[in-house]
């Protein structure tokens, strides 16, 4: 694949890095959708090389469509130039490739686009080289970030905003006993009755909307308190799946959530392309006092 001629278009510039000429075609028809300019279209090979000495770019683009011994190599390039030159950067990978970039995770510039379709590139695009970028996100930003605000607030105190909101002077005494350590016969928590709420959940996407329900924080808490039991761990792909919305939101979530110290990243010592994902201890004390609490105000949890 050879670096083409630049390409104009009314907003800022975008670096292209593709393992293939068809993925170099789809960056290019979105960004003429974009109306943003090719700054270069630099080959997977040269990547590694080239990225430092390039002139700086509104947005670089990663899109790996297979793996490659060369990915992790590329994708820290790519790393380190948007971190250097504050410059937005995407990666766009199908599914099966989410661990082998998961590392990335930790950036701060760095956004995934996971089976990406034409108009989610372009909007991705548009929105990096607009003179006056708003932060990346869903269009729905505003209620998502309210979501996560409200989530980061609640979780290290759930039992005792429990106890406060409720007018039920049973749940009101559920919550006192377990914030006291009294303990009931029927407090402890096990990895079954977890996964069995779990099922319940995903048992409404077949009698309603599965959009109705979309709720991807609470129920990456549940699978990650579950694993926590299980001692078993969690890679961000399987995550994804337990997010249960589409993997590119499911991802946003999992880096904000990290972001905000409510689940933690743990290097993989086996494969340095991996992370595993866990519950921060706060995170994990609040899910279990939650789970008691509710547990004896009502054996359906949901």
């Amino acid at each position: 694949m050879v670096a083409a001629d630049v390409e104009y278009g009314g907003r800022g510039t975008v670096l292209l890095v593709t393992q293939t000429e068809a993925g170099e075609r789809r960056w290019r028809e979105a960004a003429r959708a974009a109306g943003c300019r090719i700054a270069a279209a630099v080959p997977w090979q040269e990547a590694a090389a080239r990225l430092p000495r390039i002139v700086a770019a509104d947005a670089l683009v990663l899109d790996a469509e297979h793996e490659a011994e060369t990915l992790g190599q590329t994708l820290d390039a790519v790393r380190r130039t948007a971190e250097h030159r504050r410059s937005a950067a995407f990666v766009a990978v199908p599914a099966n490739l989410i661990d082998d970039v998961s590392r990335a995770m930790n950036s701060p510039r760095i956004e995934f686009l996971v089976d990406s379709t034409g108009g989610e590139r372009a909007f991705a695009l548009a929105v990096a080289t607009d003179p006056v970028p708003p932060a990346l996100n869903d269009i729905a930003k505003g209620q998502a970030t309210a979501k996560l605000q409200q989530l980061s607030e609640e979780v290290g105190r759930i039992a005792s905003i429990l106890a406060a909101l409720s007018e039920d002077e049973a749940a009101a005494a559920a919550v006192v006993g377990v914030e006291s350590g009294e303990m009931g016969a029927g407090d402890r928590i096990e990895s079954g009755q977890i996964r069995a709420i779990i099922r319940a959940r995903r048992l409404r996407d077949h009698f309603f909307c599965s959009e109705l329900f979309a709720d991807p924080a609470w129920d990456m808490l549940l699978d990650l308190t579950a694993a926590r039991l299980e001692k078993q761990r969690v890679a961000v792909s399987s995550l994804c799946i337990a997010a249960a919305v589409p993997p590119t939101t499911a991802l946003r979530w999992i880096k904000a959530l990290c972001d905000q110290g409510i689940f933690v990243r743990i290097a993989d010592p086996e494969d340095g392309r991996r992370v595993f994902i866990e519950l921060a201890e706060k995170s994990a004390q609040a899910m279990e006092k939650y789970l008691k609490a509710a547990q004896r105000v009502s054996a359906l949890i949901v």
